[in-house]
């Protein structure tokens, strides 16, 4: 929750924001776009930003009694100011340190209403003669509510409704609520923006879509030097399909959705997957350079590294597991990682032990047919 209040402003994944002038078209646009969340699938938490409610005592002077009786408003104000409020009429040294000596009434004379209206108001003195009379002959006190914070983004006040997601992912859900909000009547001067953690989830996305094609791209490069053949090094690679295939079956199973963690799951997956078939295909092409023909020299391969493929996607695995069965803080971030790496690594798995070799015969011993 800070973390996305220190990145976003807020503390929830979704944050719709009503911005305009009047605070109260504001609150009752606000309170127009909960109800139209609420109603989504998945939403939960749906709040709307409290502005408004915080009692504040009000002091209104009647101008034409306080006219009767020789006073004007700000001389009435400034002593109800200094009687609750305070005011600083001297100051008390000890040593370097300083005190200020503040006139104002008891606590509790402050907070009842009833006392207040009786507080004397001093006249101007006529003929020597002081006279006085209580603040409610000339004043109406009470408690109003008031505006309890005004908040601004770039220069504009804001309200902002907010929600979290859940059992579905933030996508769609955004999508869906894009949609939505286009039903909302808003008052004139206003508009609204979305914000919240799917800004971070549209950002990441635009760096995956170039991320993804140039690690991959980097894979292949990196099997081509390797192998000095682009042939085996497609072999190698082809392990990332099948990987992937697995990772989005064990997401569909779990009922996870796919977020950035799940694709950062994929780009992990993509190395364990090559990884098993360079194991595989580096030692079969030293039985080739032997002189073993391309089926003995696959089964000698495959039956000598079936240990270490194993021993390999089982590291992998287990070590996955608790992030996988994570239930404690974070683990909305593991378990998709978790289940992603795990599932996709026992389709390669079984892709290098049964697929590849087939593929391996197929490719090699159909350029030997046509030589």
């Amino acid at each position: 929750m800070r973390f996305n209040e220190l990145i976003s402003g807020v503390r929830s994944d979704v944050a719709v924001k009503v911005f305009g002038d009047d605070t109260a078209a504001m609150t009752a646009a606000a309170q127009q776009v909960a109800q139209v969340l609420g109603k989504l699938p998945g939403a939960a938490e749906v709040k709307v930003e409290q502005t408004e409610g915080l009692p504040a005592l009000t002091l209104t002077v009647d101008r034409i009694k306080a006219a009767r009786y020789g006073l004007n408003v700000a001389d009435v104000q400034e002593a109800f100011g200094t009687l609750v409020g305070g005011r600083d009429v001297g100051t008390v040294f000890e040593g370097d340190r300083r005190f200020s000596i503040t006139v104002r009434l008891p606590e509790g004379t402050r907070n009842d209403i009833d006392s207040l209206r009786q507080l004397p108001v001093s006249l101007p003195a006529r003929d020597g003669h002081a006279a006085s009379i209580p603040l409610s002959e000339i004043a109406t006190l009470g408690f109003v509510p008031e505006a309890n914070q005004i908040s601004r983004e770039n220069g504009k006040r804001r309200v902002v409704v907010t929600a979290n997601v859940r059992g579905r992912d933030l996508g769609s859900f955004v999508a869906g609520l894009e949609s939505a909000l286009v039903e909302v009547k808003l008052p004139p001067g206003t508009w609204i923006g979305l914000g919240g953690q799917f800004e971070n989830l549209q950002a990441a996305s635009r760096r995956l879509a170039i991320v993804v094609p140039a690690a991959l791209a980097i894979v292949f490069a990196l099997l081509y030097l390797m192998f000095n053949s682009v042939k085996d090094g497609l072999l190698v690679f082809s392990g990332i399909p099948f990987a992937m295939t697995g990772g989005v079956l064990a997401l569909w199973l779990r009922g996870l959705p796919l977020s950035i963690s799940a694709a950062v799951g994929f780009i992990a997956l993509s190395g364990v997957a090559v990884l098993n078939g360079l194991v595989m295909i580096s030692f079969v092409r030293s039985l080739r350079e032997q002189g073993q023909a391309p089926e003995q020299a696959m089964r000698e391969g495959a039956q000598a590294r079936l240990r270490a493929v194993l021993m390999t996607a089982l590291v992998a695995s287990l070590g996955f597991l608790p992030m996988a069965l994570a239930t404690s803080t974070g683990a909305e971030v593991q378990r998709p990682l978790a289940t992603v790496v795990i599932g996709g690594i026992l389709s390669s798995t079984a892709l290098t032990l049964l697929i590849l070799p087939a593929l391996y015969v197929w490719a090699h011993g159909r350029r030997r047919g046509v030589a």
